[in-house]
C-alpha cells in the first residue's frame, strides 16, 4: 500500500518544558529538538513522565513552564496521535469503519459526508493492515492485537507528517508487533516525523537513530547510540518484550 509523502514542515522545539500533577514533578527542564523525518524513541523506567511529555507537546496537558514550538494549535494541524490501549473507551458499540472514519475529522470537518473514494480509502488501509471483512465488526468484539491493528488505521487515514505513538505494542501479540513495526518505518522512510515510547530496548537499538532517555527529567536527547551509554540507563527494563509488559502509567 502506497504512503503519503507529506513531511513536517518544521522542527518541533522543545524549550525548558516541565509538569507537575499538585506537588509531584512529573517532568522538569526538557529541552530538545525534533527535527523533519525522525525516528525517535522515548525510553525511561516506569512513572518517569514519557506519556505526560508527549501529552503536554500536544497540549493536552498544560506544563507548569516552559514552551513548544510551533504552537500546540499549528502542531496538533499536523501531527496524529496514539495512546495507550488502556485510555481508550471500547464500550461503546461503534463499528471499525465509523471508528476509522473519525481520522478523517481534520478533512471533511465534522459536517460532511465521507466521499466514495475515502470509504474505498478506509478499505484499502483496513485490508492493509490484515484487517478485511471486520469494517461492520464492533470495537468491543476485537481483540488486543486487532484493535491496536484499527488505531494504527485510524492514525494512516489522517495522512499527518508528524506522529505520536504511547506504547504502541504493549500488551499485543509478536505477529502484530512484527506487522506495525513495518508500518513505522515506512512512515519513517515516507520522511515522516515519529516519536514513540518504547520499552523493548532491541527494537530501540536495531530501528530507532535517536533517543530520548527520561526520568522525570532529560538524562539524554541525542543519537541512540549515545543515549545507550548514558550511566543511568540501567534504571531502564533491558530487553523486555512489549507484548510481555503489563499496562502501566509512563
Amino acid at each position: 500500500m502506497k504512503i503519503s509523502e507529506n513531511k513536517q514542515p518544521f522542527p518541533v522545539i522543545v524549550d525548558n518544558l516541565s509538569m507537575s500533577y499538585g506537588a509531584q514533578k512529573a517532568l522538569e527542564s526538557v529541552s530538545g529538538t525534533f527535527e523533519p523525518g525522525t525516528l525517535t524513541a522515548i525510553i525511561g523506567p516506569n512513572g518517569s513522565g514519557k506519556s505526560t511529555f508527549l501529552k503536554v507537546l500536544l497540549g493536552l496537558l498544560k506544563p507548569k513552564k516552559g514552551s513548544v514550538k510551533p504552537s500546540y494549535a499549528k502542531l496538533r494541524q499536523h501531527a496524529a496521535y496514539l495512546p495507550q490501549q488502556a485510555e481508550v473507551d471500547r464500550s461503546f458499540p461503534l463499528r471499525v469503519e465509523d471508528f476509522v472514519c473519525t481520522g478523517l475529522w481534520h478533512k471533511i470537518k465534522g459536517f460532511h459526508a465521507v466521499s466514495y473514494r475515502q470509504h474505498e480509502q478506509i478499505h484499502e488501509v483496513l485490508e492493509h493492515l490484515g484487517l478485511k471483512g471486520f469494517e461492520e465488526r464492533t470495537l468491543d468484539a476485537l481483540s488486543g492485537g486487532q484493535f491496536q491493528r484499527v488505531l494504527f488505521a485510524r492514525l494512516m487515514i489522517q495522512d499527518k507528517p508528524i506522529i505520536f505513538l504511547d506504547e504502541p505494542f504493549t500488551g499485543i501479540d509478536q505477529r502484530t508487533v512484527n506487522d506495525l513495526l513495518k508500518i513505522i518505518l515506512d512512515w519513517h522512510k515516507q520522511g515522516k516525523t515519529v516519536v514513540t515510547i518504547l520499552h523493548d530496548m532491541e527494537l530501540v537499538k536495531k530501528y530507532f537513530s535517536n533517543a530520548i532517555l527520561l526520568s522525570n527529567k532529560l538524562l539524554a536527547w541525542d543519537t541512540t547510540e549515545k543515549v545507550l551509554e548514558h550511566k543511568d540507563l540501567w534504571k531502564v527494563p533491558v530487553c523486555m518484550k512489549s507484548s510481555e509488559k503489563s499496562r502501566g502509567d509512563s
